[in-house]
């Protein structure tokens, strides 16, 4: 028997394709036609191109040997060279396609309710094998390589996050996903939610995988709006991030650009409305901090984002100075771990790639890499995206087990002693030179 959620996610599902295909009727959208004629623009990075031309890629970064070593191992798989783009010229369908999807069979997972500092909440989902446990044994009986799976920002875990995490999986990986205070059933416990771009709640996971896992290697993955966090935590920690890698699917880079410049509604809106849910559930909670009138009747995730973060009743601030502190590249100059961005060129909910793509970065860090592709949309990539992206944590993986060992045994100590212990991992400037 379908279950009441079922039907009310089939009826959007209906409801908002028909707007589309009334908007495409109405010329008001890109059809498949329209794109053919475009002037390409010229493009740097190296290419990476499928077997029917549909599917583009370039790696833009700054040369050095991880760079080198991230090329070859790219090459090497068929993951970018077969990939197949449905709907090329509609980004608006993939992106729906990901919002919008029917529910899928409930999967297996084991939650832990995370306790901060300030006697907050945030709750970590492990994936589970059938047969009920999470991850397993990496190759030689080493731990699983932990990787944290960070939803948007508004706590929504889509179909796509859920097949990364499933992909992960049955790789090996131990998936694990980040659930904000007061998202997806983590109970709202203080009157304080987490900023975009504050990753004050996120380090604290991290250090408590670290001590769940001593010996796995820490990964991060995010998507959307989510990326924010990840790239404001990769800035604020710098080395001691504790993280191997990270990517992000479809980030957002400049967050206050993005918040102003407005997004299409076919996306805002099923946001809009899950924070709303979400939030009415806790609107006791949260009086005592904000305008829940307000908050509950805003019209736009800028409006709830400056209500919720700005107009506090004990201590408001601008929202200049609230975008000071929390722009995710406020300090990526920073950065001391690899990170792959995969963006497509016709991303709808980003902007357009000239502005909203921070081009310069790519070519100056030695630690970002840009995976763009012409056509993908906004975290609409198919199987590839994912599969590319459990290919470069691989790389990642395989460039500093090599490096690792050319240092050779650790040497004893002095006093005879046991060697010392070699660090998990270290990034070495040489690296990215």
């Amino acid at each position: 028997m379908v279950s009441t959620e079922g039907l009310v996610a089939a009826a959007a599902v209906l409801f908002a394709l028909g707007l589309l295909a009334w908007c495409l009727w109405a010329g008001r959208l890109e059809g498949p036609g329209d794109c053919e004629g475009k002037e390409e623009e010229e493009e740097e990075g190296i290419p990476f191109m499928a077997e029917d031309s549909s599917g583009r890629c370039r790696l833009l970064c700054k040369p050095s040997a991880l760079a080198q070593h991230l090329v070859r191992s790219l090459g090497r798989s068929a993951v970018l060279w077969g990939g197949h783009w449905p709907w090329p010229c509609w980004p608006w369908l993939q992106m729906l396609q990901q919002l919008l999807q029917l529910p899928q069979p409930q999967l297996a997972m084991s939650r832990e309710l995370l306790q901060l500092p300030d006697a907050g909440l945030v709750a970590l989902d492990w994936l589970m094998r059938p047969w009920g446990a999470a991850g397993g044994s990496g190759t030689g009986g080493t731990p699983s390589p932990v990787l944290l799976l960070i939803p948007n920002a508004a706590g929504k875990v889509t179909g796509g996050l859920l097949q990364l995490g499933l992909r992960a999986l049955e790789r090996g990986f131990a998936p694990v996903i980040f659930n904000r205070r007061g998202h997806n059933g983590c109970p709202l416990t203080t009157p304080r939610l987490q900023p975009f771009g504050d990753p004050a709640d996120l380090r604290e996971a991290l250090a408590y995988l670290r001590c769940r896992q001593p010996g796995a290697a820490l990964l991060a993955a995010s998507e959307g709006s989510g990326s924010g966090l990840l790239l404001a935590y990769l800035g604020e920690s710098g080395s001691s991030s504790r993280l191997a890698a990270a990517a992000c699917l479809s980030p957002i880079f400049r967050g206050r650009d993005w918040f102003e410049a407005g997004m299409p509604w076919l996306y805002e809106w099923p946001l809009l409305l899950h924070l709303k849910r979400g939030l009415s559930r806790y609107a006791g909670a949260l009086a005592e901090a904000v305008d829940v009138d307000r908050l509950l009747g805003s019209r736009s995730l800028r409006e709830l984002e400056e209500t919720l973060f700005c107009r506090t009743k004990s201590c408001p601030i601008t929202w200049e100075t609230y975008w000071e502190r929390n722009e995710p590249l406020r300090d990526a100059d920073e950065a001391a771990v690899p990170v792959l961005c995969l963006c497509s060129a016709d991303d709808p909910v980003r902007g357009p790639a000239r502005r909203s793509l921070p081009l310069e970065l790519f070519r100056s860090s030695p630690y970002f890499f840009l995976l763009l592709t012409r056509r993908g949309g906004h975290c609409g990539f198919p199987c590839w995206g994912h599969e590319a992206v459990l290919e470069y944590f691989r790389a990642m993986a395989e460039f500093l087990g090599a490096e690792e060992r050319g240092k050779g045994p650790a040497r004893p100590r002095r006093g005879g002693g046991p060697a010392a212990e070699p660090p998990l991992f270290t990034w070495q400037r040489s690296y990215t030179r």
